[in-house]
């Protein structure tokens, strides 16, 4: 990987309270230039998630896209987790812009065996906005740990029943990566759930 740092991805400790999940405070390797990544970055304005195949991204976010998406990156989460995801289908989608409804208190779909969220954002300052795992369904400020959505902060968790998280309401550019890793079978309707979802945004650019 030439981007992504695997030896800090290797370092980081599963925290098992609640869910299983991992945070890396910067995954990047110590030459990466922010500022290139983030400019590669699509103009995304409305709220939402856009298929990564929908957008128009530079090189270096499809070369980010493509560690991501690679044997080696999902070989670690294999590690972390012990999963076998090497039959799971792979979901790669983008955010770019938060409205004050996002963020409410849930869990991933059942659909869904692993999560990934990438954040790209340079001089994050907002409190709010900010993703807190949490301890149960029903209180964003009863969290276990909470992840500023600064350039570079990863965090993976697996998918479970309690697998809890939102942040508090914000709106405004908050960038990033969600790669989900998929149940085979229901490859085919999550990924044309989000295409279709991502087309109808363009065309009537809902907020």
């Amino acid at each position: 990987m030439k981007l992504i740092s695997k030896d800090r991805l290797s370092k980081a400790i599963v925290n098992t309270e609640s869910f299983p999940f991992f945070h890396v405070e910067n995954v990047f390797l110590e030459n990466i230039n922010e500022e290139l990544i983030i400019n590669d970055f699509p103009d995304i304005a409305d709220g939402g998630s856009f298929h990564v195949n929908d957008k128009t991204s530079g090189d270096n976010i499809y070369k980010l896209v493509k560690e991501l998406e690679s044997d080696e990156f999902r070989e670690i989460l294999e590690a972390k987790f012990n999963l076998a995801l090497n039959n799971a289908k792979v979901v790669t989608t983008l955010r770019g812009y938060s409205r004050k409804k996002d963020g409410k208190i849930h869990t991933d779909s059942k659909t869904k065996i692993v999560t990934v969220l990438l954040y790209l954002n340079s001089n994050w300052s907002p409190e709010n906005g900010n993703l807190r795992l949490l301890r149960g369904n029903n209180n964003l400020k009863d969290y276990i740990k909470e992840i500023p959505c600064t350039f570079g902060n990863l965090v993976a968790f697996e998918v479970t029943d309690e697998c809890w998280h939102g942040f508090m309401p914000y709106e405004g550019k908050r960038l990033s990566i969600q790669l989900n890793y998929i149940y085979p079978k229901a490859f085919t309707y999550h990924n044309l759930r989000h295409k279709l979802s991502s087309r109808l945004k363009s065309m009537f650019k809902t907020n």
